[in-house]
């Protein structure tokens, strides 16, 4: 049976050009603490999109089932899988595919030149056995060391895909992973504690070893320190923890994936330190955080140094979540350059719509975030919430600045429109809101220090609205 693969360069051209290109020409300003309107960030985006390529591979094919895999959903694949992508891989690269079928395996490690392709309506279906996961160097929340492997995982590797119109179930249910983060206290909370504390006496992350018998549950895809990935058009069920976790990579297309999934910790999308990322064209439906961008939490962060810069999100749909757009909160290395286009979302079980969460125990600079043209069913906190008070607080005082938010339209809003909560010390610099409509919600706005606080023809309640701030 032959298998279309899909050609990698196509989406080169799809980053090119989508809905809200402009003319760089209309740009004049860089500086987005005086961005005078819309088309100086979108320029600035529509740069950056042409830098964000998607990898490309060698037309030839690794079928998993010639390495002895079977697709019955009840035998185990994992050496299978590994021999096709080790096999694949030493032969320049190409696709390993993964036919029609139902393939059970434990971990999946991805190498370099490799797109794991499932064929239409294929699965992937994951152990839920810890047995089958091998310790690997990883992040668990922002912090350094040995655990679990992700279900599929990556170090250090180059041009690496996961592609086609298949499904990745994870499995995760109350049954298994999700109960060791339920009830209080959850089977995690003795390990998450020592690896708290691991981080503020800043031991070597390489002698921070846990797996079995800590129950720090481990996520569904990371790549680490790895360059050219793309993920796309695949269905991504029921993670054990957060679902699609890049760590310190760059170059990153995630495109048309759907992710599902309500247990404890869900996230959809965790770009952590990573730079030059596009996510696009992908529905979530989650028990956390949609998209929640990250660089770290508190002594690691800071350690490590790098920031969440350079990323778009857009034309994505979010039904259920902690949070649509979500920056934090583990983001002490900082997070520049954030553009959300062309976004819908809608559920009384959606919190908020745009959510910047920090605190004084993560420090580092969020700046420079752009929002335009997202469309709003209902939601059930507020539109927009930055909170500077997410978690314990410590010495380092965070900094949120330069947010554009324009174009944000709600049919039927929940508590807030606008819910800040900063720091006099601190507060948050240079917000404004341009042409937005939010109708339903109990209260306006409530605004706990900030300046620059601009609202260019806001309609809250059928009110044209002014800035309310207190404090300063």
């Amino acid at each position: 049976m032959k298998y279309k693969i899909p050609v990698a360069v196509a989406f080169v051209a799809l980053m090119m050009c989508s809905n809200g290109c402009h003319n760089s020409k209309n740009a004049t300003n860089s500086d987005p603490a005086n961005w005078t309107n819309a088309a100086e960030p979108l320029s600035a985006m529509e740069k950056l999109r042409q830098q964000i390529k998607a990898p490309g591979f060698k037309a030839q094919n690794f079928v998993i089932t010639d390495y002895g895999a079977v697709g019955d959903g009840k035998t185990m694949n994992t050496e299978a899988f590994k021999k096709a992508i080790e096999d694949c891989s030493s032969k320049g690269g190409g696709h390993v595919i993964v036919p029609l079928g139902n393939f059970l395996t434990g971990a999946i490690y991805l190498k370099s030149n490799v797109d794991l392709h499932l064929a239409d309506s294929a699965v992937i279906t994951f152990s839920i056995n810890p047995a089958d996961y091998p310790i690997v160097f990883t992040r668990w929340e922002g912090m350094e060391l040995m655990n679990y492997s992700s279900l599929i995982y990556a170090y250090g590797e180059k041009n690496i895909a996961v592609t086609g119109h298949g499904t990745l179930d994870g499995q995760g249910s109350l049954e298994n992973w999700w109960k060791w983060a339920k009830g209080k206290p959850g089977m995690q909370t003795k390990a998450r504690d020592l690896l708290h504390d691991l981080n503020h006496q800043q031991t070597d992350p390489k002698t921070r070893i846990f797996g079995e018998g800590s129950y720090l549950r481990p996520n569904f895809i990371q790549p680490y320190q790895c360059k050219n990935i793309l993920i796309s058009d695949v269905k991504v069920l029921n993670s054990p923890m957060w679902n699609i976790h890049p760590v310190l990579s760059e170059n990153i297309i995630i495109d048309n994936v759907t992710i599902i999934g309500h247990g404890p910790n869900n996230d959809g999308v965790d770009p952590e330190s990573c730079k030059n990322v596009l996510i696009r064209n992908c529905y979530f439906d989650t028990g956390d955080d949609c998209i929640a961008i990250k660089s770290g939490r508190d002594e690691d962060g800071r350690r490590i140094a790098v920031a969440a810069e350079n990323h778009i999100i857009e034309g994505c749909e979010m039904r259920d979540g902690h949070g649509g757009v979500v920056i934090g909160s583990e983001i002490s290395g900082g997070a520049k350059n954030i553009y959300a286009i062309n976004c819908k979302m809608n559920s009384p079980n959606l919190d908020r719509i745009l959510r910047l969460k920090t605190s004084s125990s993560r420090g580092g600079i969020i700046e420079n975030v752009f929002m335009k043209d997202v469309e709003v069913g209902t939601y059930r906190e507020a539109a927009v919430r930055f909170n500077m008070f997410y978690e314990k607080p410590g010495n380092f005082i965070p900094t949120i600045r330069n947010v554009w938010v324009e174009n944000l339209n709600v049919a039927s809003g929940g508590k807030y429109a606008v819910l800040i909560n900063a720091y006099k010390e601190s507060p948050v610099q240079n917000f404004r809101m341009v042409n937005c409509t939010i109708n339903g919600v109990q209260i306006p706005q409530q605004i706990n220090y900030a300046t620059g606080v601009v609202y260019d023809n806001v309609i809250i309640n059928g009110v044209k609205a002014s800035p309310e701030v207190k404090g300063n």
